[in-house]
C-alpha cells in the first residue's frame, strides 16, 4: 500500500503518499492538531508520536500524508483494516482525517479521501466506514459529496478507561 498519487485541488496539485517510519514526526505534528481539534487532553506530549510510530512500524494502519506545493505537508489520514461479518469480507475504517488550517481549501482533505477510496477499491474491500462529530458539517459535506451515505445505525461506545464510566 505504498506509493504516491497526485490529485488536483482548487489551487494546485495535492500529492498523497503513504507515511513510513521517516515520516513519523511530520505525521505526529498533524495528529496532535487533530487531537486538539477534537479537544482530546493528551497528558504525555510524546504519546501521539509513539502511537503513530507503533501503528506504522507494525503495519497496523495505513497513514497517508497530503503535500501541497507552497504549503508543505498539511494533512493526514489513518485507516484501519477491519472485517465485515455481514458481507463476509474485509472493510476499512477511516478513523482519522485532518487538514491543518494552513492547508484548508487546497483540496488536501478531498485528495486524502479519494486516495483512501482508491486504495480500498484496489484492495478489494467491501467498503470504507467513518464517523465524525455531529457538528462537523464541513467534513460531512465532503464525505457526502464523495459518495458516503449516512447510515441509520446508532453508534454506542462504552468507555472502559474512565473511572466515572463504571456503574455505580
Amino acid at each position: 500500500m505504498n506509493g504516491r498519487s497526485t490529485h488536483e485541488g482548487p489551487h494546485s496539485a495535492v500529492a498523497v503518499r503513504a507515511a513510513g517510519e521517516a515520516d513519523v514526526e511530520t505525521a505526529a505534528e498533524l495528529f496532535r492538531g487533530y487531537l486538539d481539534f477534537y479537544e482530546v487532553d493528551v497528558k504525555d506530549p510524546d504519546a501521539p508520536r509513539a502511537f503513530l510510530a507503533e501503528r506504522i512500524a507494525k503495519e497496523e494502519s495505513l497513514v497517508l500524508l497530503a503535500d501541497v506545493p507552497g504549503h508543505g505537508t498539511v494533512g493526514f489520514a489513518q485507516v484501519y483494516r477491519a472485517f465485515s461479518s455481514l458481507s463476509l469480507t474485509t472493510a476499512w475504517i477511516l478513523n482519522d482525517l485532518y487538514v491543518a488550517p494552513s492547508g484548508r481549501r487546497t483540496g488536501a482533505g478531498r485528495a486524502l479521501l479519494r486516495e483512501v477510496l482508491g486504495r480500498a477499491r484496489a484492495a478489494g474491500v467491501a467498503g470504507v466506514q467513518l464517523e465524525t462529530a455531529y457538528d462537523n458539517t464541513i467534513a460531512q459535506e465532503l464525505y457526502e459529496a464523495e459518495g458516503f451515505v449516512r447510515e441509520q445505525f446508532h453508534v454506542y461506545f462504552h468507555d472502559l478507561g474512565r473511572a466515572d464510566s463504571a456503574q455505580g
